[in-house]
């Protein structure tokens, strides 16, 4: 079993009690499930929920400023990874290099 830390103040002393984990230095308590809802959600424009590591097709021709062409939409983007921003997916797509796309323009493959 992995050690437990607190997630406010980082401190190893957390202990468990009937599902309730809960921090001796700062007195923060949380569940499982309140790490469940707080955990980043992300929905394609079909709303299917991502997750790091997925493959997703474009649907929609995306300019990209510096480049004279758009990426092209039905390009498959393999092994995504999700962050919190306005452009919520962070790829690599071949002929373009590192990308930040909006999940609104993609699609789960």
């Amino acid at each position: 079993m992995s050690e437990l830390i607190c997630l406010k103040c980082q401190s190893p002393h957390v202990y468990e009690v009937e599902g309730v984990f809960t921090c001796p230095e700062c007195a923060y308590e949380w569940t499982n499930e309140d790490l469940i809802a707080d955990s980043l959600v992300v929905k394609d424009a079909n709303g299917n929920i991502l997750q790091d590591g997925d493959t997703v097709i474009v649907i929609k021709n995306l300019p990209v400023k510096g480049s004279a062409h758009p990426i092209k939409s039905g390009t498959k983007v393999k092994n995504i990874r999700l962050v919190d921003s306005d452009h919520n997916i962070d790829c690599k797509i071949e002929g373009f290099g590192s990308m930040a796309l909006k999940s609104e323009f993609v699609k789960k493959a």
